[in-house]
């Protein structure tokens, strides 16, 4: 029988004085509240209560226990109490994992303000080093963890927290030696710079899109800004984050290619544990990155 509930019975006994009145207290019946107390006193061994036809007191083994259980069970009431008091503020510590490329990004920008907004949380945020099962980040200790793909799994929640625009470009340079790209078919004939997660492109939207496996491979690197680096030096055609890429197609050292057709957002989601009750600083935490994604869109791209 659980021991907490022969403890509690037990010194509801030594501060009611009798079985009958414990029992009205805990809303149970005397004989109920008697064995569990008999119970307990099998369990440590020692006869902990003297029993009368009219009243029941408290051996010396009885009236030590009873204080140390009702100490036992304070403490377990405040601890209980202050676990649920800090689940409902936004305090305390938050863990967070990302892919390096997209915390390199949009996203370390809204972590950081967000730290700053609330100071009374300390953030732990770490690039990279993700697993590809999907609930991972729980086992190693992380509050939340963004992806970009689509996920069916019911060990987690999810939240969509942004789009994210890309953008297919390549520089002037490039462009006036090798021609320009016509159709997306024709990227089989050009130069491409490749993120090494990223090896096939989807050009166009709905049912008209595209997909296309790159093999021309010109440069490849697990960074999107050294991908930006090296189309902006005409070393090919590059799919990229507008938000990155923006002063560099703005200011004409990058081109948007096929634009008629364009290319499909990223989503952004924001994946965290399962239960009824989010913690009130993971839900902060997601309502603020919504509200920052909204109010920071990423500026039209003029073709």
């Amino acid at each position: 029988m659980d021991r907490l509930l022969l403890m509690h019975s037990f010194v509801t006994v030594a501060q009611s004085g009798s079985f009958s009145g414990a029992a009205k207290k805990l809303g149970s019946s005397g004989s109920l509240v008697s064995r569990h107390v008999a119970e307990l006193e099998r369990q440590v061994g020692v006869r902990l209560v003297n029993r009368t036809a009219r009243s029941v007191s408290l051996t010396e083994p009885g009236l030590r226990y009873a204080e140390f259980a009702a100490r036992i069970l304070d403490e377990i009431d405040a601890e209980d109490a202050s676990l649920s008091h800090l689940h409902d503020r936004a305090e305390g510590s938050l863990s967070i994992i990302c892919p390096k490329w997209i915390g390199s990004l949009d996203l370390g920008d809204a972590i950081a303000a967000f730290s700053a907004a609330h100071p009374k949380i300390s953030v732990r945020f770490e690039l990279g080093g993700m697993s590809d099962r999907t609930y991972d980040f729980l086992d190693s200790g992380f509050d939340i963890a963004f992806h970009t793909r689509d996920l069916r799994d019911s060990s987690v929640r999810l939240k969509k927290i942004a789009s994210l625009p890309f953008v297919l470009c390549a520089a002037k340079g490039y462009l006036d030696r090798e021609g320009p790209l016509t159709e997306p078919n024709a990227l089989a004939h050009h130069d491409c710079l490749v993120h090494v997660n990223d090896p096939v492109w989807r050009i166009g939207h709905g049912h008209a899109s595209t997909l296309h496996k790159i093999r021309n491979i010109a440069f490849s690197s697990n960074s999107y800004i050294a991908l930006q680096k090296a189309a902006v030096h005409g070393r090919g055609i590059a799919l990229l984050p507008q938000r990155p890429a923006y002063d560099d197609l703005m200011s004409g050292a990058l081109q948007v290619l096929l634009p008629e057709l364009a290319v499909p957002d990223r989503p952004l989601y924001a994946i965290y544990g399962p239960g009824q009750a989010t913690p009130r600083k993971v839900s902060v935490f997601l309502d603020f990155l919504a509200t920052w994604f909204s109010q920071n869109p990423i500026p039209t791209i003029q073709s």
